[in-house]
């Protein structure tokens, strides 16, 4: 009753495209990127600040008359026992809703959109970098791990073209150390055509692995570079 299980952010006007939606942003995650800034949620240390279920659950009743969507993010979503009450509980109220996942696990996200009380109405999928590169992100005690990560973000990728183009958006941040040119042409290489690519730039400060915090981001002229590189690949990539 009492376990704290996110983040809830209580009016967002960035996390639901063209939507002021509530944000919840729960603990857990499948992978350990070096730039990221929610460590407290991806390493379950620190529950300073976050929410309890029948928290997020009073917010919904009391909003669903003024915001009429949930965002629900991570950390990795997918991992959190909570996800699918949150869900459709959420739907429930009738709350249009939005899952944000990494597209490492395909079986979870296809279990999800598959039912009707937890299908959601628009998908996230953050594409890191080359698929040959995410072992390099993993948390070490996962170094074993063996998953094909080319073959599960194409099935994650599947699972987002049964969605209206419109509905579905794919997500990369311009980390120098994990996004050059040819990883622009991996990741376009699994995208559909009409894939909308949104990409964000990297900003130091508040990162996962601290070395990181001293890493330049690219120049805009860099940035520049690479995104007109994927817009050339994916029509619809642009930079947020």
């Amino acid at each position: 009753m009492n376990e704290k299980i996110g983040a809830l952010v209580k009016t967002s006007l960035v996390d639901f495209p063209g939507t002021v939606c509530t944000a919840v942003f729960l603990k857990h995650c499948s992978l350990r990127c070096p730039y990221c800034y929610n460590a407290q949620l991806v390493t379950g240390k620190d529950d300073a600040g976050l929410s309890t279920m029948e928290e997020i659950k009073a917010h919904l009743l009391k909003r669903r008359k003024i915001l009429d969507a949930l965002t629900v993010s991570g950390g990795e979503p997918l991992l959190n026992r909570h996800t699918e009450q949150i869900i459709s509980f959420a739907k429930s109220l009738g709350y249009k809703v939005k899952l944000d996942t990494n597209g490492t696990l395909p079986a979870l996200l296809k279990k999800i959109t598959e039912n009707p009380q937890t299908r959601p109405d628009f998908l996230a999928m953050d594409i890191k970098t080359s698929p040959k590169k995410y072992r390099s992100l993993l948390n070490a005690r996962n170094l074993t791990d063996r998953t094909d990560y080319e073959t599960v973000l194409k099935e994650s990728v599947e699972i987002l073209k049964t969605y209206p183009p419109e509905k579905t958006e794919f997500r990369t941040v311009l980390v120098p150390t994990l996004i050059q040119e040819e990883d622009i042409k991996n990741i376009a290489a699994l995208l559909p055509e009409n894939a909308r690519w949104e990409f964000a730039n990297f900003l130091p400060g508040n990162c996962l692995e601290p070395l990181y915090n001293a890493l330049p981001p690219y120049t805009p002229a860099e940035t520049e570079k690479l995104v007109a590189l994927a817009k050339k690949l994916i029509p619809g990539a642009e930079l947020r």
